[in-house]
């Protein structure tokens, strides 16, 4: 409570500028498409389907192959989410359907850029192994050389076409080792 309360002297914000009014356009095209579609699947079964794929292909343990059915099957995914999900009710009142339909177009275009980054990551990092990127023990095996990087990804208008940007991590009070698990 206390961490919001000097929220309440903040000045009135306005929305009379363009960004606003850009913004609010473009969330009631998104609202309004989705209404408009009347298909026959229900957003749960979009939402189980991309959790299915993501299991399978993008998980703990993932390859070249794999990501890259990911990411057609994602694509396809989207294509058949906008053109055969019901989406109940109205933009006009509560409407968690329609909230759960908006969620789920997100995580469908979040799905694919994490296929995306799973892919350009050509080594085992982390808590995330690549099959190709493993030593002959079966430990992963990191790329510092080419991978001591931030990754963030820019959207460029078309979910299937995002911009990597980069930045570079620099360790001046670590050494970087390779953790072993056995």
């Amino acid at each position: 409570g206390s961490a919001l309360s000097k929220d309440i002297r903040t000045p009135h914000i306005t929305t009379d500028t363009p960004e606003f009014a850009e913004a609010e356009a473009a969330a009631k095209g998104r609202i309004d498409q989705l209404l408009a579609v009347k298909g026959n699947q229900s957003v749960e079964s979009f939402h189980r389907r991309l959790g299915k794929i993501m299991w399978d292909y993008c998980g703990m343990a993932r390859n070249i192959e794999g990501l890259k059915t990911a990411i057609g099957m994602i694509q396809d995914l989207r294509k058949e989410f906008y053109s055969d999900v019901f989406v109940a009710g109205t933009s006009d009142e509560f409407n968690p359907e329609l909230e759960k339909a908006l969620r789920v177009a997100d995580f469908i275009e979040l799905g694919e850029l994490m296929c995306f980054d799973a892919l350009q990551r050509d080594e085992s990092c982390g808590g995330h192994f690549r099959v190709e990127s493993q030593d002959g023990d079966g430990e992963a095996k990191r790329d510092d050389e080419h991978f001591a990087y931030v990754a963030a990804w820019e959207f460029t208008g078309d979910p299937s076409e995002p911009a990597l940007n980069k930045e570079e991590l620099i360790f001046d009070n670590i050494k970087l080792t390779t953790r072993s698990y056995a």
